[in-house]
């Protein structure tokens, strides 16, 4: 996949910009909208994203494959910029980073990077994304409301001195042939599908399910673009993705703490 980068320096938001640039047909598959600071950066269910001046990672590629577009691909376009990121934070040599349902790539349990797949008046014959994603990279400290809410970190924090443009240049790197899988074929989508649910680190264990107001324990024996597969107390059930709205490993003790089941939500249709 062959990128075209568009540098904005302080912008609102890279992913607002992408989006503006695919509705005044600017846009082209493949351009890449980056920030050095973002004043309203977006994070899934509506949240901010902290977007501190030359010291994050702030960038939204366009996606406009040609022909229509598979029901999974905005599933598909999450899983392969969280794999970009997995595969950056361990490249610069950070074994314990690991991602988590359905968008966040952390290390040691704090946050360190989010995905955002985004799209408005989505058209399936006509299909076109923006895939947002924003990494800590030369943050030495968080404000106090930032991190009162969740653990967060940073590259330097964990001691990886890569500077903007080199952490900038192996993400999209990786991204090329991520991107690739995830508007291939339908087995491409299936293999990209297959890793991300290996690395989410809950096939075979003991997980929560929400699905509306339902929430559901069992072991979770498989998970595809399609469904998940749930061993409960009833035996094995089969539960539609579309129908998940969270997932998360069930604690020891029984049921999960307050707000430890993250929301699926990877993609927004905006108005």
């Amino acid at each position: 996949m062959r990128f075209r980068t568009i540098r904005h320096g302080r912008c609102d938001s890279t992913n607002q910009r992408a989006l503006e640039a695919l509705e005044s047909g600017q846009a082209r598959h493949g351009d890449v909208h980056v920030a050095t600071e973002q004043t309203s950066g977006r994070g899934r269910l509506g949240r901010r994203w902290h977007s501190a001046p030359g010291q994050g990672l702030y960038l939204s590629v366009v996606l406009a494959p040609a022909g229509p577009a598979a029901a999974a691909l905005p599933l598909c376009l999450t899983m392969a910029g969280g794999l970009a990121v997995l595969d950056l934070a361990r490249g610069l040599g950070l074994a314990a980073a690991q991602l988590k349902w359905p968008n966040d790539v952390l290390v040691a349990g704090a946050k360190l990077s989010g995905v955002l797949v985004e799209s408005r008046g989505f058209d399936p014959r006509a299909p076109s994304f923006v895939l947002g994603i924003g990494i800590n990279v030369a943050q030495r400290d968080f404000p106090a409301e930032l991190t009162a809410e969740r653990s967060v970190t940073s590259l330097w924090l964990c001691g990886v001195r890569s500077g903007l443009d080199a952490v900038e240049a192996a993400l999209l790197e990786r991204l090329a042939g991520l991107l690739g899988a995830a508007l291939g074929g339908p087995l491409d989508r299936d293999r990209l599908a297959a890793r991300f649910a290996q690395e989410l680190g809950l096939l075979g264990r003991r997980v929560t399910v929400e699905r509306g107001a339902r929430r559901e324990s069992g072991r979770l024996l498989e998970l595809t673009l399609e469904h998940l597969e749930l061993e409960g107390p009833a035996g094995r059930e089969r539960i539609p993705l579309a129908h998940v709205s969270g997932l998360a490993a069930e604690p020891s003790g029984g049921a999960p703490p307050e707000g430890a089941v993250a929301g699926m939500g990877p993609w927004v249709c905006g108005p």
